[in-house]
Formats: structure tokens, C-alpha cells, sequence
């Protein structure tokens, strides 16, 4: 029994001084990043590039289009902006026509209908291959933007180096529920932690895909790689942004956080679909990872320990957990190492955000904590032993011919062409080609 107590200490006691200082470098660094940000004050109007907006939809509602388009619509931007909005094969058309119809005068949208759904991935890649942009803004149907998003997003990618920026994420539908209180909290800190902290260093992980902002000239050339991403020989659709983000940082390019960009995004309101989410996101985070350790010798150390907190890290945290609990059903004594440690961790990240933000409901997020020990870590171990699985699990599954098999190069090589030759292969609308 002593040796189950001393595993247990050994788990606890190596989590403890791996979070410790790993959060405390990373608070630093995203301290500093923060700093160095430059203000809109600097930005030049008068030169600023041109931008295509991509808004892929599947399945979304009238309302939460229109909000998305409204956003776009309204942006205080002095550059070329055009939008493309794909919708990816919906069953719900009828419904979105009176907002396509509401934004068809507008001559900077144009509106892509494809018939069957290929997946988000391929059919931002539609757009993208008929837009001409200099930048490209990837942004989801249920985002909104502020009015000054693409102006601050396209100021941080002046330098030619720059290859991805993203903004900041808020939950749009935030006071809904006791869970989207937490996400948009964890998002927060997702933001103002994690990708800040990266961002010192000019590599940004992930390019959040609700507002994530490309260069074109390293999009692409790019973009065969993002479109056939595979894994143990099956199709990989989801994760798109990190996979995409990795790609750039391997191409040699910078991704950047630019925190005055604020993105408003639907959030999930229930446990099961955020739950379904989590293990999309964990399965995504597994794989290019994977990737991600090629480029750790060219990067600085920092986002090394940046990588070994992520991973391993919950790792010795469920370690801990599971020690803890053997612990206690077989020696009938509390582990208290185990829940002061915890317990005392998480206070001081809380107490930290509320404080960095100036909001005392970060203190609230101390609720996330029993969230994360027992629902999130094993859903992260189920994640980790399936892999290979590449079920969005809260869309409908692209059908077969559409996912690897020879109408696949078909769909795609269609996107290539113009408009007219495009419509009997892939795309239709009402009978006036691909655009309206």
C-alpha cells in the first residue's frame, strides 16, 4: 500500500512543479506580448491590402447567418473586401434564401451553393481558389466580427513574414447557461494566455478557425497539403485551423494573436455537444502534435515547454487522479496531498485571471476544474486510443463518394476551373451559375 501512496505523491508532486512553471512562464511571456502589441493608432489606412472574407455554412440558422454576414458587411475597412460564402451542401436552403437575398445587390458578396457536403475544409478551398485576394479571413457562420477586425488583423500581417493572425474569441450566447459562462472564460484564458504567450515568439499553435487570417502567397501554395491531410490512411477533415496553422510554421512563416480583434462566436450550451467538441478538438490537437515536434528544435525554448505542458501535463494530471482514487478505495485514506494541490493550483489561476482581467467571475471558473479532472481527461484518453477516427460528430458525415474515393479528385479539380464549367460537376444555384 505505501508504494500506491508514494506513486501517488511522485504523480501529484511532478504535475505540481511542471503547471507551477509552466503557467508561470507562460502568464510572463503573454504579459509581455501583450505589451508589445502595437495600437490601431499606427495602422495605415491608405495602403491597406486587399481581403477575401470565406464563410463556409452547413445546416446554419436564418439568424445567425444574417448575424454573421451583418458583422462582415459592416466592417470599417478602407481596402478591397469581398466575401464568399459557401454554402457546403445544407438542407436548410429554403430557409437561408431570404439572407442570401438580402446580400445578393451587395457587389462584394458572392454566394457559392454546392450540392452535396465535402466538409468545411474543401469548401473554404472552393472559395479560396476563386478569390484573388492578398489576405484571406477564414471566418465561421456562427462568428460575428467588431466593426474593426479585418482592419487590425490585416495591420498585423504588414511584414511579409507573417503568415496567419487571429483575433480574440468571446462566446456570443455567453449568459445563456451556467456552461457557456465557463467556455467563454476558458476561452479567455485559451486567448489571453496560451496564444498570447506563443505569439512572443511569432508562433501561434493554432489559428482559431471562427477568425483566423491568411496570406495568400503562402496559403496558397499550401493549400495540397491542408486539402489531402491524412492519418493512418484515412482522410483527416476536422481541426482544420491548427493543421493549417502547423503548415505555415513549417513553411517558415510567423502566426501571430492579435488581441483588440474580437470575434464573437456560438458556444455550445449543453454538456453533450461540448463534450463532442472536446473530443474532436483532443483527437485534432493528438495528431499534429505529432507534426508539431519537427518544428521544436528551429522554435524557442519556451514553446518546447509550451508543448510538454499540454501534453504531458494532463497526463501526470490523470495520473494523479487515478493514484488519488486507488488510494483511497484501497487504503480507505483521503489523499489530501492530492486535493490541496489541485484545489490550491486552481485557486491561483483563477485569482490570476480575475485580476489580469479585472473580473471577478473568473473566480467562477474554479467550477471548470471537476469538469476537467473527470469528464474532459478521460475523454482526452478515448481520444488518444481512437485516433483514426474522423467523425465530426456534430454534423452529418460527408457521404463516401465525397471522402476518398475517385469523386473526390473530381469535386476538387472543379474548384480549379471558372464558374460556368465548375456548376455540372459540383456547384449549382438557380439556374445562373455559381455566383449571385
Amino acid at each position: 500500500m505505501s508504494l500506491l501512496v508514494t506513486a501517488s505523491t511522485a504523480a501529484i508532486g511532478s504535475y505540481t512543479i511542471l503547471s507551477a512553471f509552466y503557467k508561470s512562464a507562460q502568464m510572463i511571456y503573454a504579459i509581455k506580448s501583450r505589451a508589445s502589441s502595437p495600437p490601431l493608432t499606427d495602422v495605415d489606412h491608405e495602403t491597406m491590402p486587399s481581403v477575401d472574407v470565406i464563410v463556409p455554412c452547413y445546416n446554419e440558422t436564418p439568424d445567425t447567418l444574417s448575424a454573421c454576414l451583418g458583422s462582415i458587411a459592416a466592417q470599417d475597412f478602407t481596402g478591397r473586401l469581398r466575401v464568399y460564402v459557401v454554402d457546403d451542401g445544407s438542407q436548410n436552403l429554403a430557409a437561408v434564401k431570404a439572407v442570401h437575398d438580402a446580400y445578393a445587390q451587395d457587389t462584394r458578396f458572392r454566394f457559392i451553393i454546392l450540392r452535396k457536403n465535402v466538409g468545411k475544409r474543401k469548401a473554404q478551398i472552393c472559395a479560396i481558389r476563386q478569390s484573388s485576394g492578398d489576405l484571406v479571413l477564414n471566418v465561421d457562420s456562427d462568428t460575428t466580427l467588431a466593426v474593426d477586425v479585418v482592419t487590425k488583423l490585416a495591420a498585423s500581417m504588414h511584414e511579409p513574414e507573417v503568415g496567419a493572425a487571429m483575433g480574440h474569441l468571446v462566446a456570443t450566447n455567453r449568459d445563456r447557461t451556467w456552461l457557456t459562462r465557463l467556455i467563454d472564460m476558458e476561452y479567455w484564458l485559451a486567448c489571453n494566455e496560451e496564444r498570447a504567450a506563443q505569439a512572443s515568439f511569432g508562433a501561434v499553435m493554432c489559428c482559431c478557425g471562427p477568425c483566423a487570417m491568411y496570406r495568400r502567397s503562402a496559403l496558397t501554395s499550401l493549400l495540397d497539403k491542408y486539402e489531402t491531410q491524412y492519418f493512418r490512411g484515412k482522410p483527416s477533415d476536422f481541426g482544420e485551423d491548427r493543421h493549417l496553422t502547423i503548415l505555415m510554421l513549417q513553411a517558415g512563416f510567423r502566426t501571430e494573436y492579435v488581441p483588440d480583434a474580437i470575434a464573437a462566436t456560438v458556444v455550445p450550451d449543453r454538456l453533450g455537444p461540448y463534450l463532442r467538441q472536446q473530443l474532436r478538438w483532443a483527437r485534432s490537437t493528438f495528431r499534429d502534435t505529432l507534426l508539431a515536434l519537427r518544428l521544436l528544435p528551429h522554435l524557442n525554448g519556451y514553446l518546447t515547454l509550451d508543448v510538454i505542458g499540454q501534453n504531458l501535463g494532463p497526463l501526470l494530471l490523470a495520473l494523479s487522479i487515478m493514484t488519488g482514487l486507488a488510494q483511497l478505495a484501497t487504503t480507505h485514506t483521503i489523499p489530501w496531498l492530492t486535493i490541496v494541490a489541485i484545489s490550491s493550483l486552481t485557486l491561483m489561476r483563477c485569482t490570476t485571471a480575475a485580476i489580469r482581467a479585472r473580473e471577478v467571475r473568473f473566480l467562477g471558473f474554479a467550477l471548470h476544474t471537476p469538469i476537467n479532472l473527470f469528464l474532459v481527461l478521460p475523454l482526452k484518453a478515448y481520444a488518444l486510443c481512437t485516433l483514426d477516427n474522423s467523425n465530426w460528430l456534430s454534423r452529418t458525415t460527408p457521404p463516401a463518394s465525397l471522402c476518398g474515393a475517385p469523386e473526390t479528385i473530381h469535386e476538387r479539380d472543379a474548384c480549379h476551373h471558372d464558374a460556368a464549367r465548375r456548376q455540372p460537376a459540383a456547384l449549382a444555384v438557380t439556374g445562373e451559375g455559381t455566383t449571385r
